[in-house]
This record gives structure tokens, sequence and C-alpha cells, in this order.
């Protein structure tokens, strides 16, 4: 029978011991947890986890393997895995590589064989600590000692953001995007260019000046890891181009765009992270089973006094979940409409990015027209 091997320890000196997969690596991270039944391949490579070390709530983890067709990223950056049971013999005809040789690949550690409903009932009652995943023959007092000494990170998004403009394009594209890449997920570009829309991919440090030579239809600010304070450059793109352009934001982009206006962000006890959270639409009184991801949260209360009005509040904690200003072509909300949670409750919101830019559109070419 195969010993244990590896083990968790959280800043406040709990441990669980379990067995290693993937790199053997030792990594202090963010401890969250994840609710969702499925979808661990895109969790894995979705950067909005990086430097996070993730607990998935179902017990059965890799029992699909991993295939060459669901990456969220190229290069995944998650702090790693802990898991009940995880499944090496993958039945799936679509797989390519076992989640453990994937993870190997990319240096991301992982644990199972702990008891993940005690780590999560641990972080839902003592909020949502620091970890460190090490050898088993670790001391606890070093191992705390390494928690201690490993300074918080604010560069993620520099991290993972891309080096230099790229592009995705689609057959027959009616408008052409501007998406600035915070750790978009590849599934955002897939479904902006399945709503006609030809996507340039760009730094999350490009200028306005920039973007605004590109002469864009619309503006994509996508998703991304750690505090949306930290990511200045961007905040102070939306409040240039705010007006100018239309301008849609996802999750770390519904932050972002919050504090452009004026509105402050906090972070959450234990975060919001599954395919399960109830959203009620204030405009329509509809309720949307959303798909999410995220540690901080827009305040509520620090709207008022903004030209920002709330359009979504979460039902569990009646968090802001969504914000728009018309008068700037401007909304953003804070779950991924992408990730198809309802399947389809919210893949309204990529229309209604379409439609404020038809809008735009045949503005721009009405004063064309009268100008000339």
């Amino acid at each position: 029978m195969r010993k244990k091997d590896r083990k968790i320890v959280l800043e406040d000196g709990s441990y669980f011991e379990g067995y290693g997969f993937g790199a053997d690596v030792e990594r202090v991270c963010e401890i969250v947890f994840n609710t969702s039944m499925v979808g661990y391949q895109e969790i894995l490579s979705d950067p909005s986890y990086t430097d996070q070390m993730v607990v998935m709530t179902y017990p059965l983890i890799g029992n699909y393997g991993i295939t060459d067709d669901d990456y969220e990223c190229k290069n995944p950056s998650i702090g790693g895995l802990i898991v009940s049971d995880y499944n090496d013999m993958p039945s799936n005809f679509r797989y390519t590589k076992t989640l453990s040789e994937e993870m190997e690949d990319e240096g991301i550690p992982g644990i199972s064989g702990v008891d993940t409903r005690e780590i999560t009932r641990s972080i839902r009652d003592l909020g949502s600590r620091r970890v460190i995943i090490t050898s088993i023959d670790t001391p606890l007092d070093v191992a705390l000692a390494k928690i201690t000494v490993t300074p918080v990170p604010h560069d993620q998004v520099s991290r993972v953001s891309c080096r230099k403009r790229w592009y995705s394009r689609t057959a027959n594209p009616k408008y052409n995007v501007v998406a600035i890449d915070c750790g978009i997920k590849l599934n955002i570009i897939r479904k902006l260019n399945e709503y006609g829309c030809n996507v340039t991919v760009v730094p999350f440090d490009t200028t306005p000046e920039e973007i605004e030579f590109m002469k864009p239809d619309g503006i994509f600010l996508s998703n991304g890891p750690g505090d949306p304070e930290d990511v200045t450059p961007v905040i102070s793109t939306v409040k240039a181009l705010a007006g100018k352009f239309p301008i849609f934001g996802i999750c770390l982009g519904h932050q972002m765009i919050s504090l452009a206006y004026g509105a402050k962000t906090y972070k959450l006890k234990f975060g919001h992270r599954g395919g399960n959270h109830p959203v009620k639409n204030l405009e329509t009184g509809k309720i949307e089973i959303t798909s999410q991801n995220h540690s901080y949260a827009v305040d509520l209360k620090s709207l008022e006094g903004t030209k920002l009005k709330a359009t979504h509040i979460n039902l569990l904690d009646n968090t802001a979940e969504g914000v728009e200003c018309k008068e700037d072509m401007v909304f953003s909300v804070q779950y991924h409409p992408e990730s198809a949670p309802g399947p389809q409750d919210s893949t309204y919101l990529f229309e209604k990015f379409v439609s404020i830019m038809k809008d735009f559109c045949e503005k721009k070419e009405s004063e064309v027209n009268v100008n000339a």
C-alpha cells in the first residue's frame, strides 16, 4: 500500500496529510474551494486561479483526463489542487493526458486522500488563508515559517497577461473588439467570435491612446487574478475611454470598471467559486444560475453617488453582480456568462454587447454622413 508522502499546512497550524500527484514541488498559496461537479480542466487552466490552491468539493477528480480542446489558457498558473479521490485511469475517448501528467508538465502540485469536506468547512468558517504544500517530512514549525516569510504577491495580472497583441478572427465579422487581457479565458474569445466579433487581444498595460488608434467597435475587459486595486493601468484606461467606446467587463473587469467610476471593492471571506450561484437581474426580475470565480466584490453601497447603477445582485449574500452606465455605453457582470452554468441563462449579455456596438457604429456612420 502506498504511503502518504505529501501534506498541506495552513497558516493557523492545521494540517492534512495525503498522497502527492502532479509536480513534486513546494509552494505557498492562498487556499480556496470550488463547488463545481465537473470542469476541473477548465479550473486548472483558468488564469484567475494564479497563486491559489483549489480544494475541489466534488470527491472524484481526474476520471475523464485532460483533452486538447478544453483549455482556458495555454499555460496554466494555478497554485495547486487538493482533492479527495484522484483517478489516474481516465475513461474518456477524447483524453490525451492524465490530470497528473498535465500538472507535472506545468509544475503544479496536487494532493489527494485528504478530507476535503473538513477543509472546506474550515475555509467557510475561518475564511481563505495561506497554505503550503510540502513533503510529509517537513516539520510543522518549518512549514509555518516558510508561509510567514513568503510575501503576498501583487503582480498576478502582469504575469498572466499576454506579452504582445494577438488576433482571433471569425468568418463574416460584423464588429471589431479589443479585449484587454488580464488573464482572459479562451472561451470568452470563442463566444465573442461566435457573436460575429473579430477580437484583438492586447496586454493589460496597453495605453488608451494605443487602443483608440485601433478604432474598435467595442472594448472588453477580461477576468483575471488578484486584487483589482493592483491593476491601475486598466482602471486608468476605463477612465480615459468610458463614453468613447462601448465597454463590457466580466469578473475582474467588472471590479475595475466599478473602481474607475469611484466605487469600492473589498475581499470576501472565502469568495465565490462554482457553477451554482443564483443571481437576480434587477431589470427583468429573472434569476440566473451563474458560474463564478472571484475573491473580491464591489461594495453595493459605494455605487451611490457614482454614474453606475446596480443591475444584478447575488441572492446568497446580496453582493453586486452587475453594474451599468447607459450614458457611457459601459456595463459589466461579476459572473461568467461564457461558462454556461444555466446553461444558457446569461448568453444575452453577449447579445447586449453586440447590440450596443451596433447602435454605436450606426451613430458613427450617421455622423460621418452628416459631416459629408
